[in-house]
């Protein structure tokens, strides 16, 4: 593309993500590099929106954008890029976009910060046995915990499942902090500063266990009952990726018993229904789905976008990019 001719720009997302994905100073840097058509759309079927649509050579989306299939392709004859200033693109992209040959990028790489420093601090909470500590205080029985042999960060073995870039990053924010650390990928060979297990050896030497797995038809129920029987005693479950990773109801009968410990940013169903054990068991804590980007962290994804957009006008590769055949493999 011309350096001189900005790209035509239609931004599709819910307009509160915006506001914060695209704060002023990042909206002042994309009109620089783009000629915004319509100020946020979250539904296609709007006329003045399908107007933008037909004009529109890149589609900027987020949170709450709608589908983009078939007809909406149709209706965006020009369009050549899809950048996303959010994580995954597989439940809002038809294979059509693929097919037509549109470039595809994913700020994923700017998600994966914001998910290992809270999985990073989750570890070493959970290793303090802060959770169950504070629910036994809650209910007036405090424990000291001081000379515990249960409690300490120092020497423990963690075992990351999933060297995605998120479960990389966790990887090498531990690095020299005096855990072990394990690994465990079937894609991956080698990790910096980590040791290759298979799952289960990971799992039976792991006193805490991070899951950082995509979400495929053979990594459903991957922790199963079987799996979490091979956790040592009072090992600590820590799930950010996906919540059918787990099977809920082993998970709730190892934890309901006591013999391990579990912090769930993500579960299966989610949201759990009001009620559900792992809801009201003292050593589970279940956070609603907010390890990623979330409130000011937002405007990481849309500086990232941005960057991208203005890479793609420049002919430089896409640093997000999602191609058709990493789909079977990326959350």
């Amino acid at each position: 593309m011309s350096s001189n001719r900005r790209p035509a720009v239609l931004l599709a997302m819910r307009p509160t993500v915006a506001e914060l994905a695209l704060p002023p100073d990042v909206r002042a840097r994309l009109r620089a590099s783009a000629r915004l058509l319509y100020p946020v759309a979250d539904d296609f079927s709007r006329p003045e929106v399908r107007a933008a649509l037909a004009e529109a050579e890149v589609l900027l989306t987020g949170w709450g954008v709608p589908l983009v299939d078939a007809r909406v392709l149709a209706a965006a004859p020009r369009l050549r890029a899809v950048l996303h200033a959010a994580g995954t693109v597989k439940k809002i992209l038809a294979p059509e976009v693929w097919e037509r040959g549109i470039a595809v990028s994913s700020a994923a790489p700017a998600n994966a910060g914001p998910v290992a420093d809270y999985t990073v601090s989750v570890i070493r909470l959970a290793a303090k046995r802060a959770f169950s500590a504070a629910a036994s205080y809650r209910a007036g029985y405090p424990r000291d915990l001081t000379t515990s042999a249960l409690t300490g960060a120092h020497g423990r073995t963690v075992g990351v499942v999933g060297a995605s870039r998120t479960g990389r990053l966790v990887l090498d924010r531990l690095a020299g902090t005096g855990m072990r650390l394990l690994f465990h990928d079937p894609y991956a060979t080698a990790v910096a500063g980590a040791q290759s297990r298979e799952l289960d050896e990971l799992l039976a030497e792991s006193d805490i266990v991070s899951l950082h797995a995509p979400l495929l038809p053979e990594t459903r129920g991957l922790i199963d009952d079987r799996r979490l029987w091979l956790l040592r005693e009072r090992a600590v479950l820590i799930n950010t990726a996906r919540g059918a990773l787990v099977d809920t109801g082993a998970l709730v009968r190892h934890c309901a018993s006591g013999r391990i410990d579990a912090v769930l940013d993500v579960t299966d169903p989610e949201p759990l229904p009001p009620g559900h054990p792992l809801l009201s068991l003292p050593n589970v804590l279940v956070t609603p789905h907010i390890a990623g980007a979330m409130g000011t962290e937002m405007r990481l994804l849309g500086e990232f976008a941005v960057a991208e957009l203005e890479r793609w006008a420049a002919g430089a590769p896409l640093l997000g990019a999602v191609r058709k055949g990493d789909l079977a493999r990326i959350a």
